[in-house]
């Protein structure tokens, strides 16, 4: 009965309508204007889509032939770097959509993999890059700038850096040949210096995090070879006939979407667990956070409207068995209702003694202990058998015992192949989808991701120039104290110790104060915005942080205080200077 009231809400909310516009390429992103066509990259049966009354298949084809020319060329050894030796390594650079996508489908496809070694670099914490260069040669690799604007911080920084590192090494004239793109914007690609011939173009009816079907996949290509990425669009266009043309009571998307809502919305899940038992899929959990999170995490309708209902839930998961060592405790016997979905591969692509057994006989027992559970009365029968007396039991079966009812869905592939794994992933697309049309929520912007990025850009040249700008106490406070940690520089001697060298915080002179004279124009003129404003003993105070002095192996700060009258004239000021490490060093 519940099945088909959840059936009948599908129905009610237009889902296979609302489909039906998807795949004939009308613009359900209505906020961006935008059709919605990643199903257009994996449209085997290469019918026409069109999109403002343009067939797109055809740019869909060039591109994707430019990649199987490129990808078999890169695996043959037919690409040479600069000095003439044949590409070993490959190093996607970018963020999101064009770093998870492809790298989950590399790590879940490595078995298959027969080509050049692939990472990927996406964070912008150099870290990130630095330990990726220390594990490549720059004749022997290759970088994949994956943007689509070339503009992404993230992804433009960690290119750059690839790009220096590359230069010291080969020259600039071997950047062309180490360097393509994935990118629309020619013209910042030519600048960065890769031949416009290497690029390989998206469009904007793809969505980031429905992107590794495109251009984007070319890591992908790379690794396990065209042919193979090819099944991979099959699975997936397999998986879009049958949400397109299954009814709904035999729809596995809508089916799982229905459920979804059923528990998020019906039984106030707020979380939802992803737990693949094959390593290979290790990376899967991560790679839905963004495809469902980023998609469904709205509060706003179609009608402009906040929603007075939940919409997506919070998704996370790790592999099994490894989560049953970390998570699963809460998930069994905590307090918050999380459903989960159990992911397992019949024949795995490999075989080694006993381990699959013996992981899939996990699988099996984590889902059936999450149903039925463990009575009180079965505690104690357990309890009895091992010898323990009634106080014993009584103190202790409490705390054994299993609830049960915790839902999971199951969910078997007979092998993880390129094929299974596409259809794997179109089944979550549209599942999320699904959901989004019934929660009446636009899932293909993402304008929350937005207004991080614009204060980001504010502070940078605050925290570059070591000015705190204009923000809330807690922000200034966090910024003061960055400033404050990372002014002194650090320079190892090639054979003792270190010297600690400081930076000035201002670079024009301190100003002759004139109490009663001084205004807090001149200080800002000189200064800037102070790191603190506040009220001392009822007067106006602004606190400044000033960084003068170099010692050897220390630091030392000064800061200004000043005091301002009712007319905005220095009142007084004082200044105190600080030696952290009790360092002997005169006051500047």
């Amino acid at each position: 009965k519940t099945m088909k009231l959840l059936v009948n809400l599908a129905k009610a909310a237009g889902v296979k309508e609302y489909a039906k516009k998807m795949f004939s390429g009308e613009k359900i992103n209505w906020t961006e204007k935008r059709a919605v066509l990643h199903i257009a990259l994996r449209n085997r049966s290469n019918k026409p889509i069109y999109v403002d009354g343009k067939d797109v298949m055809p740019e869909i084809n060039t591109v994707l032939e430019k990649m199987k020319i490129f990808s078999l060329k890169l695996r043959s050894g037919g690409w040479k770097g600069a000095t003439g030796q044949k590409i070993e390594s490959v190093v996607n650079i970018g963020i999101g959509g064009s770093d998870l996508g492809p790298k989950m489908a590399c790590e879940a496809l490595k078995y298959y993999s027969d080509g050049p070694a692939v990472y990927f670099v996406s964070n912008i914490d150099g870290a990130d890059m630095y330990e990726t260069l220390k594990l490549v040669e720059p004749e022997t690799t290759l970088f994949i700038v994956a943007s689509k604007t070339f503009t992404t911080q993230e992804t433009i920084t960690n290119a750059n850096t690839a790009k220096d590192w590359l230069i010291a090494k080969l020259g600039k004239e071997a950047v062309s040949k180490h360097f393509v793109a994935l990118s629309t914007n020619e013209k910042k690609a030519r600048e960065f210096g890769i031949d416009p011939a290497n690029m390989f173009e998206f469009w904007d009816f793809v969505g980031g995090r429905y992107s590794l079907w495109s251009a984007i996949g070319l890591s992908i290509a790379c690794s396990v070879g065209f042919e193979r990425f090819e099944q991979l669009l099959q699975g997936a266009h397999e998986m879009d006939n049958h949400f397109l043309n299954a009814p709904y009571e035999e729809n596995i998307p809508v089916l799982l979407a229905l459920l979804g809502v059923w528990y998020n919305n019906f039984f106030d899940a707020q979380s939802y667990a992803i737990l693949p038992y094959s390593q290979y899929l290790s990376k899967f959990p991560s790679y839905l956070q963004q495809g469902d999170m980023e998609s469904n995490g709205k509060t706003v309708d179609i009608e402009g409207k906040r929603v007075n209902y939940q919409t997506g839930p919070i998704i996370w998961g790790e592999p099994g068995t490894n989560g049953q060592h970390s998570f699963y405790q809460l998930i069994h016997q905590g307090t918050k209702f999380v459903p989960s979905d159990f992911i397992g591969i019949i024949k795995p692509p490999e075989s080694i003694g006993d381990h699959h057994e013996k992981l899939m006989s996990n699988f099996f027992a984590q889902t059936e202990a999450l149903a039925f559970g463990l009575d009180k009365e079965k505690v104690i029968e357990e309890l009895k058998k091992q010898g323990l007396n009634d106080e014993e039991i009584k103190l202790l079966a409490p705390y054994k015992v299993f609830e049960g009812n915790k839902p999971t869905n199951s969910i078997l592939l007979d092998e993880l192949t390129p094929k299974t794994l596409g259809a794997l992933i179109a089944m979550y697309e549209h599942k999320v989808f699904t959901q989004g049309v019934i929660w009446r929520i636009n899932s293909f912007d993402q304008m929350g991701v937005e207004l991080g990025k614009k204060l980001a850009n504010v502070i940078l040249p605050e925290l570059k120039e070591k000015t705190p700008g204009e923000h809330d106490g807690s922000t200034n406070g966090l910024i003061g104290k960055f400033i404050l940690c990372s002014v002194f520089l650090v320079f190892l001697l090639g054979f003792t110790g270190c010297i600690t060298i400081g930076r000035d915080f201002q670079t024009k002179s301190i100003p002759n104060i004139v109490i009663g004279k001084t205004s807090m124009n001149d200080i800002m003129n000189v200064y800037g915005n102070p790191y603190r404003k506040g009220i001392d003993d009822e007067d106006l105070t602004w606190t400044y942080l000033n960084y003068k002095v170099s010692v050897f192996s220390g630091s030392c700060t000064r800061d200004l205080y000043i005091k301002f009258d009712k007319k905005g004239l220095v009142k007084n000021y004082t200044y105190n200077t600080n030696f952290p490490n009790e360092e002997v060093v005169p006051k500047p």
